[in-house]
């Protein structure tokens, strides 16, 4: 496999440092995924941007971010995402079933959170074609169309980094090594 520097904000692009120093200032280090994104600016800039309207100009609460990035990353089977949005729905302060749930792959403790999953997953895996029927249970849950709008700007976000962290194979950072994940059973790859 093609290795990807771990870039520092020394040998990084340019136009990307300015973004690494923030991410510095904002963790107290720099995660693996935005020193292999540091490569390419542009991504860097576009995945701190769509994280940041995610997380904050999103209509989602903490419980309802993490079940749509968590049930992203374990889909798509991104083994350094999986770690690190466990360590930040701990930040979060979001009930640890929640997190172990979506990780695991079983019931989450509400329905509602249940159908967020459910709709995520339709989203992901349909790339985007969803059954009506599957829209209209989002919706009957309690979910708005703008909601609906939201989970793909979540997807966006997710595909950037777990994509990025496929190519690059990007360790898992020091912060979330405890949280270490790997897919359960036979879709494991």
């Amino acid at each position: 496999m093609t290795s990807f520097e771990m870039h520092t904000i020394e040998t990084s692009a340019e136009d990307s440092r300015p973004m690494l120093e923030n991410s510095q200032k904002a963790f107290g280090r720099i995660p693996g995924l935005h020193v292999v994104m540091a490569e390419a600016p542009a991504l860097l800039q576009a995945y701190q941007q769509l994280h940041q309207m995610f997380a904050e100009q999103t209509s989602f609460d903490n419980d309802e971010l993490t079940v749509v990035w968590q049930t992203i990353n374990v889909e798509h089977n991104c083994t350094y995402c999986v770690p690190a949005h466990s360590g930040i729905a701990k930040r979060m302060k979001v009930d640890g079933a929640i997190d172990d749930a979506l990780r695991d792959e079983t019931p989450l403790p509400n329905a509602r959170l249940e159908a967020l999953r459910s709709f995520t997953l339709a989203v992901t895996c349909g790339r985007g074609h969803v059954e009506e029927a599957e829209l209209q249970a989002f919706l009957d849950a309690g979910f708005t169309r703008r909601q609906v709008l939201e989970v793909i700007l979540g997807l966006s976000q997710k595909v950037m980094s777990n994509y990025t962290n496929h190519l690059a194979g990007t360790p898992v950072d020091e912060a979330f090594k405890g949280f270490a994940w790997q897919k359960a059973g036979k879709d494991a790859a």
